[in-house]
């Protein structure tokens, strides 16, 4: 059996919020909708779907040539994020995409949104790593993040 969902967030393959997806029951039951990444579709729920959509539309990057500016000046040089570190050079946590976004606003002075950066695995050690950011609907700039070890931290 498949249920009819309403993304409130983006869900990555499947889809952005507000889209109108049909999903498997269990997937809707235990992941989506208990992790407020959906809503059960009902036919008065088209005015929810026109609300979060135009939400998307007043955050989203003006048109695609600030898109492709941006994204040629992200991909550009490293953004360069300081953490806290041991001695083996393992952090002492994540980097999370709120601090890549903070480092791309403090570095750039460009606001990205933090929901739209993805990691391919997750950044718990010192030196380079990659991560993805969605810019504008057809607009991926690839980042090359430089973790440094914080001051007062071991390695520093």
């Amino acid at each position: 059996m498949t249920t009819k969902l309403i993304l409130t967030h983006e869900v990555s393959r499947l889809g952005a919020a507000g889209d109108v997806v049909d999903v498997k029951d269990g997937y809707a039951r235990n992941y989506l909708l208990p992790r407020g990444l959906a809503t059960p579709w009902t036919s008065g729920a088209q005015r929810q779907i026109d609300q979060i959509r135009a939400a998307r539309g007043k955050r989203a990057i003006a048109n695609l040539e600030d898109a492709q500016a941006l994204k040629a000046a992200l991909e550009a040089k490293p953004i360069v994020v300081s953490e806290r570190a041991g001695e083996n050079g393992r952090l002492f946590g994540a980097v999370t995409s709120k601090e890549v976004a903070d480092a791309v606003a403090e570095q750039f002075d460009k606001q990205i949104d933090r929901r739209s950066v993805e990691f391919p695995t997750a950044i718990k050690a010192l030196g380079e790593h990659k991560a993805t950011v969605r810019l504008h609907e057809d607009v991926f700039a690839t980042l090359l993040i430089q973790v440094v070890a914080a001051k007062g931290s071991a390695r520093a």
